[in-house]
């Protein structure tokens, strides 16, 4: 499972939605479901605008974390 980490980024600068899709050019949609965690893909320019907007890492961004099997 991929996590994003644009929810934490956003909180530690007291960020809103809307002021990030303002400030990159994002859709607000866009903005929303990775801030949620509801996007089931994304477009590679839009992980590079976050990245430079947010001035991190792709890994810092998004992180995988394997899901658990069951025995």
């Amino acid at each position: 499972m991929i996590k994003c980490h644009l929810s934490r980024l956003m909180g530690e600068r007291k960020l809103k939605v809307i002021d990030v899709a303002r400030a990159t050019g994002l859709h607000r949609n866009t903005v929303s479901a990775l801030y949620f965690e509801r996007a089931s893909r994304v477009d590679l320019a839009a992980i590079d605008v976050l990245c430079r907007y947010f001035e991190c890492t792709v890994c810092e961004l998004f992180e995988y974390q394997p899901e658990e099997t069951p025995l």
